[in-house]
């Protein structure tokens, strides 16, 4: 472990194979299927897998190597092979030309290795002097290698074309990442350089940053080896992806911030909507797969109740289930009820709401995050009922605040917007700041839901000069 951490520069805590397990199978599918099931039951570590099956390491070790996170978070690393592949490893190829030799069985690659080596056997015995001995021997068995050294002697193995960027992957994923230079034999030598046997190189490391694509230009010649290079894909890849979940992320809550929208469970929207959790939705979203409108439109009745302070907030009066249909809002355990909607929240249909009963003026309904709403209940949970949206929807007032750089035809555009979606406007206020020409514009709509909302928002949002349009509470 020691030796490991010093040859690939690494704390004790970036050393996975500690503890390690080995899986013996019968196929290479049963490798992969074996891999499957590590993954489904334990947490994967990020960047921590190699597949040695696909891609042999330069001394035809195959196997596959992973590292999960084992009891109580330990990490845990897990090696799935054959029985094959096992004896390869453990014994050498000398091992593997033996075992499969017998009666209509042979191995070309072993039979043609150790009939290499029986050459280099009967030369010494004809040639007694060990410097041509040695010298044969170098130019046979490094014709497709090259032995690179590192600053602190170790011995690196690579095939033929290699060049220090492939060096510095082979050392270590990370240090390959952040290389932006190499020196061979002490002189400054670009990245395409090709490697020469015995000679000593190191890298030079930023503390930050990546791999470029250009280093899998094959015209630039700056890696060889598949290792390398299916690092350097998986890394950008994963920026890719980061960037598109995030741009997916932003839009979704700027939309939920615009229509007022909060206390959301995305991991019960991610799975409405068919995905396993909230970044597979940001980054559908970041593709341009799934809209925001297609979201807001399953949104309806994820949002949870409020939470109360003492005991239940939210609870149905105890009497003969009864609802009772009135403004198109259902009250169960009571029926024919004078029903207004709240002014301070004003709940669109279907959003998720309460029922708080007033003293006179029947029961006001508001949404269930509403701050007035909660206040309400706190003091006074007694008067708190279940309320339900009515099979019938309605329409219903919403407040919306526009802004924009002001111009000519801006109130016809937004106008023409409403009366194509049959949006009834109940009242308007528009202040224009004359010194900036920004326009702030206050208007009251008749909706019938919070899809046809966001609709709307998003229509008066594309028009020229419009810099933001939102709901206001």
């Amino acid at each position: 472990i020691w030796r490991k951490m010093q040859r690939k520069n690494l704390s004790f805590e970036q050393i996975f194979d500690v503890r390690a397990v080995r899986v013996m199978v019968e196929t290479v599918n049963d490798c992969y299927a074996a891999l499957g099931v590590v993954h489904a039951h334990w947490n994967h570590i990020h960047q921590e897998f190699d597949d040695y099956i696909a891609q042999p390491k330069p001394n035809g070790y195959q196997s596959l190597h992973t590292a999960v996170a084992g009891p109580e978070g330990r990490p845990v690393e897990v090696q799935i092979r054959t029985d094959e592949m096992h004896r390869n490893a453990e014994l050498g190829i000398a091992a593997h030309w033996r075992y499969k030799e017998g009666p209509g069985q042979s191995d070309a690659t072993a039979e043609r290795r150790i009939a290499w080596l029986r050459q280099i056997l009967e030369y010494r015995d004809e040639d007694a002097d060990e410097g041509d001995l040695l010298e044969r021997f170098k130019a046979e068995a490094f014709q497709d290698r090259v032995y690179a050294i590192t600053p602190k002697g170790a011995i690196i193995e690579l095939p033929q074309g290699a060049t220090p960027l492939d060096f510095a992957y082979h050392i270590h994923t990370e240090i390959g990442h952040r290389c932006r230079g190499a020196k061979v034999n002490g002189r400054i030598v670009p990245l395409s350089y090709e490697l020469k046997n015995g000679e000593q190189v190191e890298v030079l490391t930023a503390k930050t940053g990546g791999p470029s694509r250009d280093w899998l230009s094959p015209h630039l010649g700056y890696v060889k080896t598949n290792r390398a290079k299916a690092k350097i894909r998986q890394w950008l890849f994963q920026q890719d992806q980061d960037k598109t979940v995030a741009t997916g992320r932003i839009a979704l809550e700027h939309e939920f911030q615009r229509l007022g929208i909060k206390q959301l469970k995305l991991e019960k929207l991610a799975d409405r909507l068919g995905f396993s959790k909230p970044e597979e939705l940001f980054a559908a979203i970041g593709h341009g797969a799934v809209s925001t409108a297609q979201v807001v439109a399953r949104t309806q009745d994820l949002l949870p109740a409020p939470a109360a302070p003492k005991g239940d907030l939210i609870f149905t009066r105890k009497a003969k289930p009864h609802a009772a249909s009135q403004d198109s809002v259902r009250i169960r355990g009571v029926g024919h009820l004078l029903t207004q909607m709240a002014q301070c929240c004003q709940p669109a249909p279907f959003e998720p709401i309460a029922g708080y009963t007033t003293q006179g003026r029947g029961v006001t309904i508001h949404r269930q995050d509403c701050t007035n709403f909660l206040g309400l209940a706190a003091q006074h949970h007694e008067r708190v009922i279940e309320v339900a949206w009515g099979e019938t929807p309605a329409t219903y007032p919403v407040d919306i605040m526009i802004v924009a750089h002001d111009r000519a035809g801006l109130l016809r555009d937004i106008a023409s917007i409403l009366a194509n979606d049959q949006v009834n406007v109940l009242g308007a206020n528009t202040l224009t700041d004359k010194g900036t020409t920004m326009a702030r514009m206050g208007l009251t709509l008749e909706i019938t839901d919070v899809v046809q909302l966001s609709r709307v928002l998003d229509k008066i949002a594309q028009l020229p000069n419009i810099v933001d349009a939102y709901r206001k509470n």
